[in-house]
């Protein structure tokens, strides 16, 4: 397995910020909206998939109304506060956008796919890493994984991309999907590295011409993750933030009750909110 070296250490302040914190603190991941998640995991400060445009100000994807169709629930500053680590399963709009691209710091440790190396190049960031299997960062076990964001000719369209496992000594493994539909690939992770929490992007989303094709998990194949899950509990999110995903919270839900599954074996946070692992 080939293992990439991060280039360089933090700076003091990540460093302090990081001392700061208490290493056996509760893990918890906070959505921020759509695919974009805030960490907090083994004493470090991770973001997950900036989108930080305001409501309306990218292109419709689905002839609706133009992206993202919700604010951000908080300031970006409060988002990038002390952040250690920044990572990122692909660069398409919303889940790495210019206002993000613009508000990090350009020293910020990031991990990105071997797909979008030459992109965080050009991007100007100069301690982006691109991860090609595994790595060990700060206690953490950093694994990327790849996903299928559609099938046949859309899967073509829409590019490679990634999800990530999380592991440390004393704290809940974590697997992070990414835009993916659901896959024996996928169950096959699942079963490799026996999740305690796996995060799935629900939002069901379609392309104009290929409705038929979804290139995001829809609440059918959702069912289908949470039937493979095992132990894991499931955190549903990548909904009501774009014009093309026609999975919602509420249809999510309503197709879990219907299935019998509890609330606390699939959790749907709302933008903003934080869950405790």
């Amino acid at each position: 397995m080939k293992r990439v070296p991060l280039a360089s250490a933090p700076s003091l302040s990540a460093t302090l910020s990081s001392a700061q914190r208490q290493p056996t603190a509760k893990p918890t991941v906070r959505l921020i909206r759509n695919a974009t998640l805030v960490v907090e995991y083994a004493g470090q400060k991770i973001l997950v998939d900036p989108m930080f445009s305001t409501k309306g100000t990218i292109e419709s994807w689905g002839g609706v109304e133009r992206n993202p169709t919700v604010e951000l629930t908080m300031p970006v500053a409060e988002i990038i506060q002390n952040l250690n680590l920044v990572m990122v399963t692909h660069t398409h709009a919303d889940h790495f956008d210019e206002d993000a691209s613009k508000a990090l710091n350009k020293a910020i440790e990031l991990i990105n796919q071997p797909a979008d190396q030459e992109f965080f190049q050009k991007q100007g960031f100069t301690n982006a890493q691109t991860l090609v299997d595994g790595r060990e960062w700060h206690g953490i076990q950093i694994h990327r994984l790849e996903a299928e964001h559609g099938s046949g000719e859309v899967l073509k369209m829409m590019g490679e991309t990634s999800g990530f496992v999380l592991q440390a000594q004393n704290q809940p493994t974590i697997y992070i999907v990414g835009d993916a539909i659901w896959t024996d690939k996928i169950k096959q992770n699942i079963a490799k590295y026996k999740p305690d929490y796996i995060i799935i992007n629900s939002g069901g989303a379609l392309v104009a011409g290929f409705e038929s094709t979804p290139i995001l998990m829809d609440e059918e194949q959702t069912m289908a993750l949470l039937a493979a899950s095992g132990k894991a509990t499931v955190i549903a999110v990548h909904m009501d933030a774009l014009d093309h995903c026609r999975t919602s919270r509420a249809s999510l839900r309503k197709k879990a009750d219907a299935q019998h599954i509890s609330p606390k074996k699939l959790l749907i946070p709302q933008d903003g909110e934080t869950v405790g692992l």
